[in-house]
């Protein structure tokens, strides 16, 4: 399954507004958009997968939880991360949100 959190980083919302403009001149249809954005989708799903290798440990105090729809929602406080031999970085409030990684047969482009 490729999951659609990562439109709302710069990258995704920038080229959803490139899209948008298109749509408005004509120069691609809804459709097309949506095909885009659903490869785009796919695309720095594998891309994060495979060619990320930067590990890091973080310790913190879990402050809430939540599993819904196959999505947990994490909310740390004071939580502090650090890769192996690098300083430590501090921050007062994180959110994590994960979903299942695994791939999804069904998913298409249609």
């Amino acid at each position: 399954m490729n999951y659609e959190v990562y439109r709302n980083t710069t990258l995704g919302n920038t080229l959803q507004e490139c899209l948008d403009e298109m749509i408005q001149t004509n120069q691609i249809t809804e459709r097309l958009a949506n095909r885009v954005l659903k490869e785009f989708d796919k695309s720095i799903n594998q891309a994060l997968a495979s060619r990320v290798k930067t590990r890091y440990t973080f310790k913190g105090t879990l402050s809430t939880y939540r599993f819904c729809d196959n999505v947990w929602t994490l909310l740390f406080r004071q939580i502090e991360f650090k890769e192996s031999q690098q300083d430590k970085i501090v921050a007062k409030n994180v959110k994590f949100v994960a979903c299942d990684g695994k791939k999804d047969s069904a998913a298409n482009l249609d």
